[in-house]
């Protein structure tokens, strides 16, 4: 096994309507791409890793609690995932290649072991889908490029509530850490 998935913040809010910090719709259409790529990894023994942001209410020490509305937050049905790949988790979290990994920064390696999950399983490829494009998957892609991941990012399985960031981080993904824009 070479190559990993990781799947960042798709959540309910992040994704639902009623979400506390929604992109909304353009996270909502892609969730059928969400889905099909995880499926694939999962059935193909490739390791997913679902890398979900994590919150205490008011936490004073966050730097996000002045930025941002609370979100995700332990314990609330916003921090699931999001539609049909909490049923697709659900199903498959037994397996050994199948991990959850709470995250507090954008980064899914910040204050993680990620990483070293990754380098233990001999993974020198990652594969980015999730929300937000320009946020959380652009901190994820630059700390795995800068610790030599080759990468791939799933255009159609990635969504931001910026149209423009969005576009940007695509840019960047290819032009300055040589990813693969699928």
């Amino acid at each position: 096994m070479t190559r990993g998935l990781i799947v960042i913040d798709y959540t309910n809010d992040f994704v639902a309507d009623n979400g506390a910090l929604t992109c909304g719709k353009p996270g909502q259409v892609i969730e059928s791409e969400i889905v099909r790529v995880t499926k694939d990894f999962i059935e193909s023994g490739d390791a997913v890793v679902f890398a979900v942001d994590f919150h205490k209410m008011n936490d004073p020490f966050h730097p996000e609690t002045a930025l941002y509305p609370p979100h995700n937050i332990e314990g609330t049905l916003g921090r699931e995932l999001y539609g049909a790949l909490q049923d697709l988790y659900e199903q498959n979290q037994h397996l050994g290649h199948v991990f959850w990994m709470d995250k507090t920064r954008y980064s899914a390696f910040a204050g993680t072991n990620l990483e070293i999950l990754l380098r233990e399983r001999g993974i020198t490829e990652l594969h980015l889908i999730g929300v937000c494009t320009d946020i959380c998957v652009l901190h994820t892609a630059v700390d795995a490029y800068n610790k030599g991941f080759k990468l791939t990012v799933h255009e159609k399985a990635a969504a931001s509530f910026d149209e423009d960031g969005h576009k940007w981080a695509l840019r960047h993904f290819k032009g300055s850490l040589n990813a693969e824009i699928q």
